[in-house]
């Protein structure tokens, strides 16, 4: 038999906790980068291997900065490539009667999609293992979940989850058979799941109308965001002096450094408002290599010194625990052009830090009810941006207030939700 996996831990279903039935489930991830659908597939893990279930993670490529953060008594399973010729057979032997569309996506195509290498290994690891439920989330691994569970047989429950709005995908795409074929191909494989899920109504909606499945077949499920241990991260100390007692203010952003977070409108909103009073803003985040995330903080420098603000602006890069950050910050800004949620807001309000954003597709509109617990203002308006800020930080909410807003987001509150979409019951 050719070994499909590279098992970390034993295979072992755990002893229940308290009553209900216990379940084996299998999480299924690209890899382990420190993005946030890696993020939150881990917080869901872990709360589910907590409460008793078998859990097992299915790693594609079992590398990145979040590897060391598996939740004690996940089994992690590398699934191993396959052959290419294979990899771009199988699909179709999984779903023959939509061959034309794969034909176009995943058989012509010069180039097929690293992941779809592991089909064969997945499907093997389900037809071998016969877990009760397979959970996955954005359109390639839905798709590759979706075929796996067809070439494994069985009763497997599918749960497919969708994080960002599918049109601002296609829409930013210059692929011409991804923009083709993909909603096709996305309709076909999430009308076979057993749950669909988006993380906000606003991406369920998009989710909707891009593909033709029935609204009412797409159930909405806020990202698990606050967790157990984001209390007790978020006061441990922080070396950066600007956040030190007795400083000025400092406005703080964390994101990736890519288009979408649409960073230039935050640095000329700063710039207006240094212009008015004595403030600071720092920007966390980085790139996937070293290389595109050094080009890109220079790019964000450079724009600052030209607004005459680079000596108030800093980039430390990827901080590992943003949260004691947030909680020293005066104010977090969320500048998107888009998001699928919108998690650094709840991560912000949580740690008592008054949030501004701007009203973007799908999420901070949610999370903020329409600007309740903190103002939205329109994408790319750096005045609108500016405002919002000085005059949230003239008048800053109730911590209480935000803390017990976010404490609607929670890992658990997730969980269940997850839970209940696959089996009727949490």
């Amino acid at each position: 038999m050719i070994d499909t996996a590279r098992v970390a831990a034993p295979d072992a279903r755990p002893a229940g906790r308290g009553a209900g039935p216990r379940y084996r489930l299998a999480f299924l991830l690209d890899s382990l980068e420190g993005g946030g659908v890696q993020r939150m597939t881990l917080a869901i893990a872990r709360c589910c291997r907590e409460r008793g279930h078998a859990v097992d993670l299915l790693v594609c490529e079992a590398r990145g900065r979040l590897h060391g953060s598996i939740p004690d008594g996940v089994r992690l399973v590398e699934l191993a490539r396959s052959n290419p010729l294979l990899a771009r057979a199988l699909p179709a032997r999984a779903d023959p009667a939509a061959l034309p569309a794969l034909a176009l996506a995943v058989v012509l195509p010069r180039k097929a999609h690293w992941t779809q290498a592991h089909l064969r290994a997945l499907a093997h690891h389900l037809r071998r293992k016969r877990p009760d439920a397979l959970l996955a989330a954005t359109p390639r691994l839905n798709l590759l979940a979706a075929w796996a569970r067809r070439l494994a047989g069985g009763r497997i429950r599918l749960l497919v989850s969708e994080r960002t709005a599918p049109t601002q995908n296609l829409g930013r795409c210059d692929k011409w058979r991804k923009r083709l074929v993909l909603p096709g191909l996305m309709r076909r494989a999430y009308g076979q799941a057993d749950a669909v899920v988006a993380v906000s109504d606003g991406v369920a909606d998009d989710l909707a109308r891009v593909t033709g499945l029935p609204r009412g077949r797409i159930r909405t499920i806020h990202n698990p965001v606050v967790g157990p241990e984001l209390d007790a991260l978020s006061r441990e100390p922080v070396a950066h002096p600007w956040l030190a007692p007795g400083e000025p203010p400092v406005v703080l952003s964390a994101a990736r450094l890519t288009v979408q977070k649409d960073l230039p409108t935050l640095l000329r909103a700063f710039a207006l408002l240094r212009a008015r009073r004595a403030v600071r803003l720092l920007i966390l985040g980085d790139l996937p290599t070293p290389e595109r995330t050094e080009a890109s903080i220079g790019e964000l420098r450079g724009l600052a010194e030209r607004l005459g603000v680079g000596a108030d602006v800093e980039l430390p890069g990827f901080v590992a625990n943003p949260y004691a950050w947030m909680a020293r910050a005066s104010l977090f800004a969320l500048s998107s052009a888009w998001e699928g949620f919108g998690n650094v807001l709840v991560e912000a309000m949580a740690c008592g830090c008054p949030v501004v954003s701007t009203d973007c597709p799908s999420g901070p509109a949610e999370i903020l009810n329409g600007g309740r617990y903190g103002p939205l203002v329109r994408v790319g308006d750096a005045e609108a941006l500016a405002g919002a800020m000085a005059r949230t930080l003239d008048a800053p909410p109730d911590p209480a207030v935000l803390g017990r807003r976010a404490g609607e987001f929670t890992v658990a509150r997730a969980a269940d939700a997850y839970l209940e979409a696959l089996f009727d019951h949490p």
